[in-house]
């Protein structure tokens, strides 16, 4: 996904397509300091997929706008609105 921090608004939705192909994008009021943009786009994206935020992780990208998480939620729902929100 494509992190924009420090937005006026929290929001999950539209497709970047960035060096690593489509990317969904995120944006977070939150700065981009220390962790906090991260932990905000973690939650904003748990909200967003109807998971709980400890189902989910960040993988890849801690210090770059660009990041990976994995979903480890136990139902499929969450694929469908993912695909919805990366349209």
């Amino acid at each position: 996904m494509r992190v924009r921090p420090g937005a006026g608004r929290n929001r999950v939705g539209g497709r970047y397509d960035g060096p690593h192909g489509p990317a969904l994008i995120v944006a977070v009021s939150a700065p981009a300091v220390d962790g906090r943009a991260t932990e905000a786009v973690r939650r904003a994206l748990a909200e967003a997929l109807g998971v709980r935020p400890a189902e989910v992780e960040l993988r890849i990208g801690a210090t770059s706008r660009d990041k990976v998480f994995t979903v480890t939620a136990a139902t499929r729902d969450w694929e469908q609105r993912l695909t919805a929100l990366r349209q």
